[in-house]
């Protein structure tokens, strides 16, 4: 019974370190890791680059399917993600492993 909780550990994990990438703190990226990626691997806001204003509709409509958040967390995470990802921003080039 142990493995699906693994599992969910596994995808949070490669989110985190997809996004940690050696940048500073920033208090937008940590409530993406911690309120998103408890539902979401990280390919959901590397697909679809949208602008903060964007960013901030869809979190909204998650908050429509049951997100708990604030006013000043959606924005933070939105402007997190529109700067990050936004469709102006060049997509990272995948790491060699």
């Amino acid at each position: 019974m142990m493995r699906p909780l693994f599992f969910i550990a596994a995808l949070v994990g490669a989110s985190s370190a997809s996004l940690a990438q050696d940048k500073p703190a920033d208090p937008g990226r940590d409530l993406v890791m911690q309120k998103c990626a408890q539902c979401h691997t990280d390919s959901i806001w590397r697909d679809q680059r949208q602008n903060a204003a964007a960013w901030e509709a869809t979190a909204y409509r998650m908050m429509a399917r049951g997100s708990i958040w604030t006013t000043d967390e959606v924005k933070n995470m939105a402007a997190f993600l529109g700067r990050e990802f936004g469709p102006d921003v060049p997509r990272a080039k995948p790491q060699q492993r």
